[in-house]
């Protein structure tokens, strides 16, 4: 009886980044609720810092993950490939989850972002109707809709953004070439 060889690796970039991506959706989740329940602004400064190292570790570990259990190599599209998965299912998944927090358990998230912009637009010498303009044209922008999309789409940049630096350290080129 002839045994077949499966000649195709265990992992793909797509199955590590979704693998990758539904861990740092679970992260993503909790971060948001912990700095919001602390009344701290993951926008802005050190704590948006530590999103961006978190998915920066997120994405070296799915590219370890990938090539310890593929053929042990990873060229650099696959490292791009995996970061841009990994932003997609985080993504998508945090963003359901911002947009269902904002519409139905936190119903005045919007107005407490809206009352630190008009703070910073204080201090920073604005007038009345210099405030009331700029809040005119954010406004379009701050529906829990607005943030799904911005936050969808902002986390497969980012992840990209990331990926691509991410890759240049990870990628393992196989030094024999394939025919």
């Amino acid at each position: 009886m002839e045994t077949q060889v499966n000649t195709t690796p265990d992992v793909t970039p797509r199955s590590a980044g979704i693998r990758f991506g539904l861990i740092g959706a679970v992260i993503s989740i909790a971060y948001f609720v912990i700095l919001n329940v602390a009344g701290l602004d993951i926008t802005r400064g050190f704590w948006s810092v530590l999103g961006y190292a978190i998915t920066a570790a997120l994405i070296f570990f799915a590219h370890k993950y990938y090539k310890e259990n593929g053929d042990g190599f990873m060229v650099y599209s696959q490292g791009i490939g995996i970061a841009f998965w990994l932003g997609l299912v985080s993504g998508a998944i945090s963003s359901v989850f911002t947009y269902l927090y904002i519409k139905f358990i936190d119903t005045s998230f919007i107005e407490a972002i809206q009352d630190k912009q008009i703070e910073a637009m204080q201090q920073q010498g604005m007038q009345a109707e210099q405030i009331d303009k700029a809040l005119e044209i954010s406004s379009m922008f701050m529906t829990p809709e607005a943030f799904f999309i911005m936050g969808l789409i902002g986390a497969i940049i980012a992840s990209v953004i990331i990926g691509l630096i991410v890759t240049i350290f990870t990628q393992k080129k196989n030094p024999e070439p394939a025919f």
